[in-house]
């Protein structure tokens, strides 16, 4: 664990890192990104921070890949790359830095890993996991595969490299409906999430889909009837729910999707008001884009994400910690996995 009193004071030794008006006017333009979510004196605090880290991943080499659910000042301020687990992996692909800096959960730094074996690849804190990836492990695997067996494993990103290098092929929220259809068996084992699966099931009723009983922490805590209800008290509301929320949930909903792919609905459809079911930050991170949306309603925080912050970001270039590795022989199996992923998408979206 990180000492954050140390880490601190090492810092500070280092960067100006005071807040600072002057700085955060010099910055405006990137300010402009997310003043609709962030007030001036904020900005006047993160923006030492992202002055620092933008000029140290330049003498690092480094790129920065940030998820959807990144805190705006890490999204709009220091991140190179943004998107789904799809879009990163596939951008880790394409990465000419020496140094990838993970800006997400771990088993995205291990996806850029597998995918970059001789690249440095930091996480800014390792604690920050997953709880839908820590549902399963290969003996997981090994147990779906003696109940069905000849049954292909399509796993989801949201795994350990050691879950991956045990399955078939891996797919995202984004592409799993065109990854389990493609599959030449009539029975698909789909893992670890059993809501993203039940929820693909509806969708390719052609196939048998049998899962593993893992969900996640942040999904899973929606209802219908709190989707109803909502319904009730705000009245024109377009209410868009993640692939990882439960059955009902997603059936209440207008419109289902990958992150990107509520990025991209919101963005045509241009709803007066609209509540994204799913985590806190998605609303965040689009609402300056989309001035003319009122994104309304609860949401819920993922605790492991929010790990993630800009002084953690520093300290990772700084020091160069936080270094993920991954055995070689088990990345090579998972290598595969994930890019025949990437090879199947580019294939059916060609």
């Amino acid at each position: 664990m990180l000492d954050q009193i140390a880490l601190r004071a090492e810092l500070a030794d280092h960067y100006d890192l005071a807040p600072s008006a002057d700085l955060a006017a010099e910055m405006s333009g990137i300010y402009a990104r997310m003043d609709r979510v962030m007030s001036p004196p904020d900005w006047a605090i993160f923006a030492p921070y992202v002055a620092a880290i933008r000029k140290l991943k330049a003498e690092r080499n480094a790129v920065i890949l940030a998820h959807n659910y990144m805190t705006p000042e890490i999204y709009h301020g220091i991140a190179d790359v943004v998107g789904d687990s799809l879009q990163l992996a596939i951008e880790a692909t394409k990465v000419e830095a020496d140094v990838i800096v993970q800006c997400g959960v771990h088993f995205m730094a291990e996806t850029s890993k597998i995918l970059n074996p001789a690249k440095t690849v930091l996480i800014p804190d390792m604690a920050a996991g997953c709880s839908l990836a820590e549902s399963i492990t290969a003996a997981g695997i090994a147990e779906m595969r003696a109940k069905y067996p000849g049954a292909p494993v399509v796993t989801y990103v949201n795994t350990t490299a050691e879950v991956k290098a045990a399955s078939d092929i891996c797919c995202t929220s984004s592409n799993a409906v065109q990854i389990v259809r493609a599959m030449e068996s009539d029975t698909v084992i789909m893992t670890p999430d059993k809501y993203l699966a039940q929820n693909i099931a509806s969708q390719v009723p052609e196939k048998q889909i049998v899962w593993w009983e893992g969900s996640c922490i942040v999904h899973e805590q929606y209802t219908a009837t709190d989707l109803r209800e909502f319904r009730d008290w705000n009245p024109g509301t377009r209410i868009i729910a993640h692939p990882e929320c439960p059955p009902d949930v997603v059936a209440e909903a207008d419109f289902s999707g990958s992150t990107s792919g509520i990025i991209d609905y919101v963005t045509a459809e241009r709803p007066e008001k609209a509540m994204l079911v799913t985590e806190c930050s998605m609303a965040s991170n689009i609402s300056d884009a989309l001035p003319d949306v009122d994104f309304v309603g609860p949401c819920n925080m993922c605790p492991y994400m929010k790990k993630i912050t800009l002084e953690k970001v520093l300290w990772s270039l700084h020091t160069m910690e936080g270094a993920v590795e991954v055995d070689p022989a088990v990345a090579d199996k998972a290598r595969v996995a994930v890019q025949r992923m990437i090879d199947l998408s580019a294939r059916l979206n060609g």
